[in-house]
């Protein structure tokens, strides 16, 4: 094959579904695509053409957006728009990039899907049609519901799931899964769950590892499953099969498998999925990749904001992104520099840690390895730590101006190192000790080996719970981030030249609230990392009232929700995105509420200062 070809062969081979046809199939594709340029501004696709085909995008970026101008879709490298031969379809989308696409005849491709199943399903009509309802659902005016979100998984799964115990060869588990035309089955021993096989197992651990069919499916099944129960909510799921990227998730009922939750599944119910997002994130092979995945981000909370999503929600969302990026680049590193030479734990923190993040934060983060660390060990970290977090920066999460990062030597150490820096920070409390804290004290474990993390923040809690004067000086930092409310219940507004008359509703709002949760959780050893689930286990613990805890998770609520709002303006109009609202841009109620919010916030200081200044 000439070398062109053979380029453009592999590249398809890397697009799904294409990535699921035999390599003989792939061979003789090449030859038969034509090729065509799309200048940035030209209608898409086609206009007049006879011919009818299925486009892969090789280079560039199309957007397709309704009669309100909202983005509705967005293809880029990699992606496919197959319409034109699924159904007879008029859509248009304009190049916003200089575009170069391949062109698949719609003939050939009844006849590729005529001869391939798990390539046919790819084309599902009813899973397009169902998807392009979603989104237009959730952008439709006034129609700005989250149901969806609030579904239960079992309203998702169409079917009972097809489950073979573990000795079953693989070869017959193949001929089931094609015989019920499902991309996934559970395997069971001694009818307990134990894994799943999926189209990607058999090809990944069976095809490209030459393992002979005869073996038993538990030779490549996998068995780190991570399931979910029928009443589990879609929004709840969701994030879990981000987190893990995985792409199945077994459902139980009472401890049995009912179904399988696929992101099919999900797509069909969702317009903006973080699921799809996470899934190329899954399968970027550069940082170039990544880079251009990152971009639709700022697009994807905006639809989460237009579809009334929960401040938490997004919140959850964008921070799920950051893991599954922060992931992939770990295991790019990894795969650029060798396997580690000892354990580790890349730990996220601040507003990712919490899962509070909007999307771009600047990073924070952490490097925790294991006390097998020797000095010739330092130069793999370093080129490690330098690479994600130049990768992060290229995607957006911009260098931590304060320098709390892993590239930085104190923050990248033996767990023993951690564990006596935080005893210093607790027994010897210093003002830039405890500015760091509000870092460092959020950390969560994202990649790696997750004791180290487990067991550093079991000795801090165990300290921090017993230290007196570290609580009180923890307090009266948190003191310092008032919320800009006067004496007669008049906004105290910011002055300086850049953002003059408006409210840091970040700063001066969430920040507080963030505090008070963070000292709750050192002073009674809660575990808990975000400020959410900081503040009921506060509650559980009795450290707080239900009164307490119900005003300050509402006052957080209404004031992240009108951050977002805020930000999903900015991002619609292409202004860059702050924290900085104009008293102007909210309703004479809204600025009521927002009044009442930061009265609660003063209120619950000046308890905390009566109660634990002179603990």
């Amino acid at each position: 094959m000439e070398i062109e070809l053979l380029e453009i062969r592999n590249f398809i081979k890397r697009c799904s579904p294409f990535d699921v046809l035999d390599d003989f199939v792939l061979d003789t594709l090449p030859e038969k695509l034509t090729i065509r340029y799309f200048r940035r501004g030209h209608t898409f696709p086609e206009i007049n053409t006879q011919e009818k085909s299925l486009y892969i995008i090789r280079s560039g970026a199309i957007e397709f957006r309704d009669q309100a101008g909202l983005l509705n879709d967005k293809l880029a490298e990699g992606d496919i728009f197959s319409q034109q031969c699924i159904v007879d379809s008029s859509e248009s989308g304009i190049a916003v990039e200089d575009t170069l696409v391949y062109l698949l005849p719609c003939e050939l491709l009844a006849q590729l899907r005529k001869n391939a199943d798990v390539f046919n399903r790819h084309f599902n009509r009813s899973i397009n049609e169902r998807l392009r309802d979603a989104v237009k659902h959730t952008h439709a005016e006034n129609m700005r519901d989250l149901s969806a979100m609030k579904l239960e998984v079992s309203g998702l799964t169409d079917r009972l799931p097809v489950i073979v115990d573990q000795a079953t060869s693989i070869q017959q588990a193949a001929k089931i899964m094609t015989k019920e035309q499902v991309s996934a089955i559970l395997v069971t021993f001694d009818n307990q769950l134990c894994g799943i096989l999926t189209d990607r197992d058999i090809r990944s651990r069976c095809v490209a590892e030459a393992i002979a069919l005869e073996q038993p499916v538990s030779l490549i099944m996998s068995t780190d499953l991570k399931t979910v129960k029928d009443t589990t909510l879609l929004s709840e799921a969701l994030l879990a099969m981000t987190r893990k990227q995985v792409q199945h998730l077994p459902v139980l009922k009472n401890n049995a498998p009912v179904g399988i939750l696929t992101t099919a599944d999900v797509v069909r119910h969702l317009s903006t999925s973080p699921a799809l997002i996470a899934t190329d994130i899954g399968k970027a092979i550069s940082l170039q990749a990544l880079e251009r995945i990152s971009t639709r981000l700022p697009e994807l909370q905006l639809q989460l904001s237009l579809s009334s999503a929960t401040a938490k929600h997004i919140g959850e969302v964008i921070a799920s992104i950051t893991d599954a990026i922060t992931c992939r680049l770990l295991e790019l590193a990894e795969a650029r520099y060798g396997a580690p030479p000892v354990k580790y734990v890349w730990a996220a923190g601040g507003s990712q840690a919490r899962n509070e993040q909007t999307s771009h934060s600047d990073q924070d983060n952490a490097l925790i390895i294991s006390d097998e660390f020797k000095p010739e060990h330092a130069a793999y970290f370093k080129s490690l730590t330098q690479f994600v977090s130049d990768g992060l920066n290229a995607c957006g999460y911009v260098y931590c101006p304060g320098n709390a990062m892993a590239t930085n030597p104190q923050w990248c150490q033996p767990l023993s190192v951690w564990q006596q820096t935080f005893g210093r920070w607790i027994n010897s409390p210093e003002p830039k000790a405890l500015m760091l804290s509000s870092i460092f004290f959020d950390l969560r474990a994202v990649y790696g080996d997750f004791s180290l993390l487990d067991k550093l923040q079991h000795s801090v809690l165990k300290r921090t719970k017993d230290s007196q004067l570290f609580i009180s000086l923890m307090v009266a930092n948190a003191l310092t981030h008032q919320p800009p409310l006067g004496f007669f219940r008049n906004f105290v507004l910011v002055q300086d030249a850049t953002h003059k008359n408006t409210l840091n509703l970040k700063q001066r709002g969430i920040i507080p609230i963030v505090d008070i949760a963070r000292v709750l959780a050192l002073k009674t050893g809660i575990s808990a990392i975000s400020t959410v689930d900081r503040l009921n286990a506060a509650f559980e613990s009795e450290a707080l009232s239900a009164e307490m805890r119900d005003n300050l998770l509402d006052a957080l609520e209404f004031i992240g929700s009108l951050r977002i709002r805020h930000q999903a303006e900015q991002i619609r109009t292409g202004v860059g995105v702050d924290n900085y609202v104009s008293p102007g841009e909210l309703s004479g109620l809204e600025k009521s509420h927002l009044k009442d919010s930061f009265a609660i916030i003063k209120t619950m200081q000046q308890f905390f200062e009566s109660r634990y200044s002179s603990a």
